[in-house]
């Protein structure tokens, strides 16, 4: 991880025929990070959506060395299947073996839910088996929609020691959202001041 990249440079996003931002730059090094903020419809979801390559960028260039985990709103763990084998799927697919699985629940306090299905897990249940899928997959890049969303005191600081520990090693954070996270010397983006609005005004 500690050759991680993550270079915006002059990004726009047009969505339904309107420009939401434009002209955003951030270059953020390994153990580097970096919050959006703004209100709802400003672009938060949709810049860490052209980070991880599911939107084109109207404009500009997206940089990045190692790879990308991504965690927004949906879940994307088969409702049906105890947690452990439901994100077991992704961790084939990204490679990992079941040790490195395990820790990833075990760092989201998610081992004693292992068996459980995931339909009957509760909503900050749900949000940390989220981030350990973003932890299993040892993506140097984490891209975070909210992720404290539904999520109470003590999850809140499991979420602080994941995303500490991961900066530690090299990698590197964008995260969206309206309420403080536990990231300590980030970079902040107020994507108000990146729409066209704002900038024809």
């Amino acid at each position: 991880m500690r050759n991680a990249v993550l270079r915006l440079s002059d990004v726009a996003c047009m969505r339904g025929g309107r420009m939401l931002f434009r002209h955003v730059t951030l270059d953020l090094q390994a153990g580097g990070s970096a919050l959006l903020t703004g209100p709802n419809g400003v672009g938060k979801s949709s810049l860490l959506r052209i980070c991880a390559g599911l939107l084109p960028a109207f404009a500009g260039r997206v940089d990045m060395r190692g790879g990308i985990a991504l965690t927004d709103e949906r879940l994307a763990l088969d409702s049906e299947r105890p947690l452990l084998k439901a994100l077991g799927f992704w961790a084939r697919l990204d490679g990992v073996d079941d040790g490195t699985l395990e820790r990833a629940l075990d760092a989201m306090a998610l081992l004693p839910l292992a068996e459980v299905p995931v339909r009957m897990l509760s909503t900050g249940q749900r949000k940390r088996a989220m981030m350990a899928r973003v932890i299993a997959s040892e993506a140097a890049i984490w891209l975070l929609d909210e992720p404290g969303n539904g999520l109470d005191d003590a999850s809140l600081d499991l979420l602080g020691a994941a995303i500490s520990c991961h900066l530690a090693m090299g990698g590197i954070i964008l995260a969206a959202s309206h309420q403080p996270l536990p990231i300590a010397d980030h970079a902040r983006i107020d994507l108000r001041a990146y729409a066209a609005e704002a900038e024809d005004a």
